[in-house]
Parts: structure tokens; sequence; C-alpha cells
């Protein structure tokens, strides 16, 4: 993956929601799957900030389909859906990011109406290293916004899972094409450095 991980990283978990496990509103196929995973990046991670973002929709959003919008009602603030996954394991001094708070805007990317910008350049972080749900949206939003801004990006690809093979794809080749780094557990360096 190249350079070792350290302090100017950070580790970006996105959305990994109840609503988005199977059996939720808007259930991703094997999305549970990435939970252990990303349990071990947390773990592997130590040395670098973990970021976790959110879907926090109020009731009505302009992106269900109630409003005309693509998706059925999903992580709805304050309700079991908008909850973390019960086995994944965020450190105590996580970072929580909420995202699509207003009722007329969407919000795919993890920086798109948060602060994660502005924390990450206080932390003077430098790489960012994204898995969650769901690869070909906030996943791939994320990415795109990161490298528009300057981080490096380190694709995490056996903790990320998509809406839909196909797009998951095309999704998957736009970020490694930005300039993301793909990256799995067995390829993530460990090895912790000093500055």
């Amino acid at each position: 993956m190249g350079k070792p991980l350290g302090p100017h990283d950070a580790l970006v978990v996105v959305d990994v929601q109840n609503d988005f496990m199977p059996g939720g509103s808007l259930g991703i196929a094997g999305g549970d799957a990435v939970v252990p995973i990303l349990n071990e990046y947390v773990r592997k991670a130590r040395w670098a900030h973990v970021f976790a973002t959110r879907d926090w929709h109020p009731p009505g959003h302009c992106s269900f389909r109630e409003r005309g919008g693509p998706w059925p009602p999903h992580c709805v603030q304050g309700t079991k859906g908008a909850a973390f996954a019960q086995d994944l394991q965020l450190p105590a001094d996580t970072t929580v990011l909420s995202k699509g708070t207003d009722p007329e805007r969407d919000a795919y990317s993890s920086f798109e109406g948060t602060t994660l910008d502005d924390a990450l350049r206080a932390f003077e972080i430098e790489r960012l290293l994204v898995g969650g749900l769901a690869t070909d949206y906030c996943v791939l939003h994320t990415i795109r916004d990161a490298r528009a801004r300057g981080y490096a990006a380190v694709l995490l690809e056996d903790a990320i899972r998509g809406v839909d093979p196909a797009s998951s794809r095309r999704a998957r080749e736009e970020m490694l094409l930005l300039g993301a780094t793909p990256a799995t557990l067995d390829t993530l360096d460990t090895r912790t450095r000093v500055g």
C-alpha cells in the first residue's frame, strides 16, 4: 500500500448503518460482511484517526420516494435503522459525522455538509483509508471529494460493498483512475512510523 500507517493517516468508515445491512430498509447484499473487516482495520489502524460518517435524515427527506427521490425511507434520525451496525467496533474517540441532515438536499460524500475537511486539516491528515457502504454511492463520492481536496486516498477493497454490481465496478474503476490506491488487510502496511 505504500508508506506505513502514521499520524497523518485517517480511517474513514462510511455509513455502516443498520438500514444498509441485509434486511434493512435499503439493505445492501453482503453489507454485513464489511463489519468484521472494518473492525480489523480499526485495530490495525490504531495510530490513525478514525472518522465514521452516517446518513442522518430528517423524516420526509428529499431522497425518499415519497418526495420523488430514488430511495425508500432510510436512516431517519434517532431510529434503529440509523444506528451504526451493532457489531461495528469503533474506538471511543471516533469522530462521528452526520450527513444528509438538510431535508431539501441529499449528500453522498462524507465531506458534503459536514466538518470532515476542517477536522482533517486540523489533525494535519494527508491520507484517507476509506471503507464502508456503498461502493457506488457514498464511498465513490467520498473518494472523489478527497482527491479533489488534495488528499491521498486508499480504497479498502475488502471492506466495501455496493448497491449494484455493474455500477460498483464502474465506481471502482473511477476511484482508481482518480488516484486512489487499492488495499486489503493482507496488503496494508501496519508498521508504525513517527512523524
